[in-house]
């Protein structure tokens, strides 16, 4: 009998720096890290093309800085760096477990990572190579949501994984409202309607502009985001 076969050929991956806190507050443990690369390597030796969007919030996060004073043009700047340190980690961790990556960032820093070239992106992903994406868009006011659902359109991916700490979407907050919906499927106007945190307006406004579904899913435990590549019900799907 035939192994089952990936649901997707191309996907983009949005995880946040959360995701490497693992047992530390703050930072990066290298330890996490590793499994979640594990994790990754997993899905693209089944022949799934991989880009992965990096967020910067366990080093630094531009909302916190704006409410300490720092103006929003520089706090978001230092968020988009903060990502990029976590592009080289991820990087580490995704070499460590065996697989063949480029970092891209779109702040030019070339002797760290690769610019954003849209065709070379695209040729890399077809030579069989892992793409993380850092720095969100190279621009300040747009967030990590956004530079996800831009760059899965730039490359074609079929989906957008946004692996989080909620196992999808409810119509209220699960942690402080017991009674909070979980939704299976989602339109991406109730989402708007609604204002649920699943991603900025803008990012949603860009999905349904062009058709990208998103699903949204617990990045723990181990092995959802295999579950979500092989089409299992996971999580909540935004169409």
């Amino acid at each position: 009998m035939p192994s089952p076969k990936p649901a997707y050929k191309r996907i983009l991956l949005k995880i946040s720096g959360e995701s490497f806190l693992g047992d530390v507050t703050t930072g990066i443990d290298f330890n996490r890290a590793l499994s979640v690369a594990r994790e990754i390597k997993e899905i693209h030796d089944l022949g799934v093309d991989v880009a992965v969007m990096i967020g910067g919030g366990n080093l630094f996060r531009g909302a916190k800085g704006i409410k300490e004073g720092i103006d929003q043009g520089s706090a978001d700047q230092m968020g988009m760096l903060a990502t990029v340190i976590n592009g080289i980690a991820l990087q580490a961790a995704l070499d460590k477990a065996g697989a063949d990556t480029r970092h891209v960032s779109a702040i030019e820093i070339k002797s760290v990572a690769e610019p954003f070239i849209r065709r070379r992106v695209i040729r890399h992903m077809e030579k069989g190579r892992i793409i993380i994406f850092s720095a969100g868009i190279g621009c300040p006011f747009f967030t990590t949501d956004t530079a996800a659902a831009q760059r899965a359109l730039e490359i074609g991916a079929d989906i957008i994984f946004k692996a989080t700490k909620v196992d999808g979407v409810y119509s209220s907050d699960p942690v402080t409202d017991k009674a909070a919906k979980k939704f299976k499927t989602i339109r991406y106007i109730d989402v708007l309607k609604k204002n649920l945190r699943v991603m900025d307006a803008t990012a949603i406004s860009l999905c349904s502009d062009n058709g990208m579904p998103i699903l949204v899913f617990a990045l723990r435990p181990a092995g959802n985001i295999k579950r979500a590549v092989m089409g299992e019900a996971i999580g909540t799907r935004v169409y």
